[in-house]
């Protein structure tokens, strides 16, 4: 009866040894489920944030208008145009001799942020301003490049959002702006052309 006891226990220990299913076998293959389930986890999140990631890259027809070009001849004096440049608008204002004389007689100690007139054109282009439309305080689009639109007190572009206000430099004069508006890079190709960007 031993014998059969012992017989018996050799060939379930054998058995069960040769299954493959042992204890350590069992946590073998709960790992391996468990990597494969992750590593699947994070192929599906990669999935999911490439298209996200990829959309915040500037569009193609952003990057084609890295450079734009400005035809001046139509823009009457004292008007302006706006156009876009790599997703701004960028205000052209042809000045009329008045806005000019203004411009160039404030004193620098009058602005929050001083700046000679002389400084924000291109020499012998006097004429013509060239600014991003883009107010200093919040990112508004500010008002002033039609003859119809309030330009406010110092006749150069009013900001409703906040009631800044800037000269026809484009430097401000009045509002919670803290800065003038900016200039673009730019570059007179002849007297009726320029190139932005």
């Amino acid at each position: 009866m031993m014998a059969d006891t012992a017989a018996h226990s050799s060939h379930s220990g054998a058995g069960h040894s040769g299954s493959g299913h042992g204890p350590g076998d069992g946590a073998t293959k709960r790992d391996f489920l468990k990597m494969v389930a992750g590593a699947g986890a994070l192929v599906g999140a990669g999935a999911i944030a490439w298209p996200l990631i990829d959309s915040m890259n500037p569009s193609q027809d952003v990057l084609a208008l890295s450079s734009v070009e400005v035809n001046l001849a139509p823009i009457a004096e004292g008007s302006g145009i706006t156009v876009l440049w790599q997703g701004k608008p960028i205000f052209v204002r042809h000045r009329t001799a008045a806005e000019i004389k203004a411009a160039e007689d404030v004193k620098l100690s009058d602005l929050i942020e001083p700046q000679a007139d002389a400084d924000r054109v291109k020499a012998g282009h006097a004429q013509w301003i060239v600014l991003i439309g883009i107010c200093t305080h919040l990112g508004c689009i500010p008002l002033g490049n039609k003859p119809t639109d309030p330009r406010g007190e110092w006749g150069g572009w009013f900001c409703p959002c906040h009631g800044s206000q800037y000269d026809t430099s484009g430097r401000v004069r009045h509002g919670p702006a803290p800065l003038n508006l900016y200039l673009p890079p730019y570059v007179f190709e002849n007297d009726t052309k320029i190139k932005i960007g």
